[in-house]
């Protein structure tokens, strides 16, 4: 695994990395005080509210489609180039929220 960063813990806090990367952290955090540091910084950062571009983005999920959206391609209907990008996001990406809303959606079909 590629060295843990800020953003790597900020990905960590919300729920947001692939299911071996976020128990590799675990790991790292129980054995590392200055990770543990770390992770506390980057959760006071988070309270507190960053205002970056890329906070905002993260924190509201802007890539995320809809749950309407995930329906559709559920179903296969809708723009073929906007599935390629819902699949991108889903498959490449990994999104652990628009994943587990697809589960959902799955499991009411």
């Amino acid at each position: 695994m590629a060295p843990i960063t800020r953003e790597v813990l900020r990905d960590y806090l919300h729920d947001a990395l692939p299911d071996a990367e976020l128990a590799a952290v675990e790991r790292a955090l129980r054995g590392s005080a200055e990770l543990r540091e770390l992770l506390t910084e980057v959760m006071g950062q988070e309270d507190r509210g960053e205002h970056t571009a890329g906070a905002i983005w993260r924190r509201e999920r802007a890539s995320c489609p809809s749950r309407d959206e995930l329906g559709g391609f559920v179903l296969g209907a809708g723009d073929p180039e906007f599935l390629e990008y819902v699949r991108f996001h889903l498959e490449e990406i990994g999104c652990p929220y628009c994943q587990a809303n697809l589960d959902d959606l799955r499991r009411m079909k």
